[in-house]
């Protein structure tokens, strides 16, 4: 009689094994889905042999990873995914693992999307035969209704970029709507703010096109009576008309911004005299800019400093008079300079973010009297943002860009300021510590930040949180320790440790590790 008893026949089931992560994946064979952008090379690898390696070399070039291989914002796709769903008359649909595409919708209409995202679903089989292309290319047919829509969006995430889905085999235009193919994987885009530039870059590519082909439709508002400056880079809604007011004496008014709302703002970015980089990130963008003629302008107004110098590099880049540049200045700094001590900040605060307009808003900061040793942003160094590095590291400012979540929380750490602005994950670990914090995106990004507005606009909120600081020692003493080592988790009762259980673990593992060590040496 068998001593092994049994109940079904499942030990009998053939188990298919799988292969260690660093064999090569077979030309054809589809990534395993769930990796996406968190796998490390295992997805560029598999995207490079599905025939993507030209676009991975250029998503390279245009957006250098920094010291971490993945995202630590949120999904990059959201960007290019906020990005379409801000334009009027564009139609979006997503082709990537359903949770992705679940999160990505989720959080566009927590951010206040009002239209649908459209989906194409996929299995193994549909991926690897190819027929998932053909799903796609039939989706958009069907969607392609010039009474609705000026253009279609189609985005590739992780697994079809891996798999080499070719979005560039879509027709470009169906019944007069345009078709925009994109890839935005997390595991060739560091941040969901370059993403933003991927789909700016792509339409802006497409108006350009237009363009040379011949005319194209005016704006809705019209053609501006003078020359416009594009400005590059999403901002608070008042900014722009401050920027126009800035403007004025130098005979230029406030072109687009870019992204755009709607499609015919591409063809008045293009038609613009001069680029302003407000984001500096827009690497693609600014390509195609540069391909139309037009010159780029980096840095933004904000302060008096940053004002004066921005006013004199539009100005030159127009052409515009010393005396010109001279009554734009005087027209502003006054005002600026005014706003700035009516209303000081007096504390020492880090900064750090993923928006790309970290280095401006520590620019801003400064002059209203603020401390600010460490900015940290997740965005890379590039042309456009060169005067602001200089301009903070005069002021002793430790600049990091492509900093990580590790780097912005060593530096609060180390600073102990008395505010600390950031991602969710650094103000949570401020508040851990007791020291205030704020949520660099919702509170301190979403403001003006140009001109006597801007110069204001960021004291009340920051001196109201520093003041905070009695409080939040007060929540620190009474909070202490709980949710914190043993006590993590729900307990009706204090857990019994069992310091016994503890120790024995503890020689088992040094036992292990001295195996280990043993076995390297032979």
């Amino acid at each position: 009689m068998s001593p092994k008893v049994t109940y079904d026949a499942s030990e009998e089931v053939v188990v298919t094994e799988g292969h260690p992560r660093e064999a090569e994946m077979p030309r054809g064979e589809a990534p395993v889905d769930g990796l996406g952008c968190h796998s490390g090379s295992e997805m560029e690898k598999a995207a490079r042999m599905a025939g993507n390696s030209e676009m991975l070399d250029k998503f390279a070039a245009d957006y250098p990873q920094g010291p971490h291989d993945k995202p630590q914002s949120m999904c990059p796709a959201f960007g290019s995914l906020r990005v379409g769903l801000r334009m009027r008359r564009t139609a979006t649909v997503l082709s990537g693992s359903a949770c992705c595409v679940y999160g990505l919708t989720f959080v566009s209409h927590f951010y206040g999307a009002r239209r649908s995202v459209g989906y194409v679903p996929f299995n193994s089989e549909t991926l690897v035969t190819g027929k998932l292309f053909e799903d796609i290319r039939e989706s958009v047919h069907d969607l392609a209704d010039p009474d609705k829509y000026d253009a279609i969006v189609v985005t590739n995430l992780c697994v079809p970029t891996a798999s080499g889905v070719p979005l560039r085999l879509l027709p470009s235009e169906i019944n007069g709507v345009r078709i925009v193919g994109i890839d935005v994987p997390g595991f060739g885009i560091p941040t969901h703010a370059e993403a933003k530039d991927v789909l700016a870059g792509a339409m802006l590519n497409y108006a350009r096109a237009e363009v040379e082909a011949g005319p194209v439709a005016a704006p809705v508002g019209g053609k501006s009576d003078r020359p416009t400056v594009a400005l590059l880079g999403e901002m608070f809604p008042a900014d722009p008309m401050m920027i126009g007011q800035m403007l004025a004496p130098l005979g230029l008014a406030a072109g687009p911004v870019v992204p755009c709302r709607e499609w015919r703002e591409l063809y008045a970015a293009l038609d613009s005299a001069v680029v302003a980089a407000v984001h500096p990130f827009y690497t693609a963008a600014v390509r195609e800019f540069e391909a139309a003629g037009r010159p780029i302008v980096g840095s933004a107004p904000v302060g008096r400093d940053g004002t004066a110098s921005w006013l004199k590099a539009i100005g030159e880049a127009h052409g515009c008079s010393a005396e010109q540049i001279a009554e734009a200045q005087n027209a502003m700094l006054p005002a600026i300079a005014g706003a700035l001590a009516a209303m000081p900040i007096k504390g020492t605060i880090t900064l750090s973010g993923y928006e790309g307009s970290e280095l401006l808003v520590a620019r801003l900061l400064i002059e209203s009297g603020a401390e600010v040793p460490y900015v940290g942003t997740a965005c890379p160094r590039t042309p456009w943002n060169a005067e602001d590095q200089a301009w903070l590291e005069a002021k002793g400012v430790k600049v990091k860009f492509r900093a990580s979540l590790e780097d912005d929380c060593a530096a609060m750490e180390a600073v102990t300021p008395d505010l600390a602005i950031g991602t969710t994950p650094v103000v949570q670990k401020a508040k851990e510590l007791g020291v205030p914090g704020l949520y660099f995106t919702n509170l301190i990004s979403a403001r003006p930040l140009m001109g006597p507005a801007g110069a204001g606009s960021l004291a009340q909120v920051i001196n109201a949180a520093i003041a905070n600081k009695g409080r939040m020692d007060h929540m620190w003493e009474f909070f202490e320790g709980v949710g914190e080592g043993d006590t993590a988790g729900v307990w009706e009762g204090d857990p019994n440790v069992r310091p016994d259980f503890r120790a024995q673990n503890a020689k088992k593992l040094e036992r292990q590790a001295k195996a280990a060590k043993a076995a390297e040496m032979i």
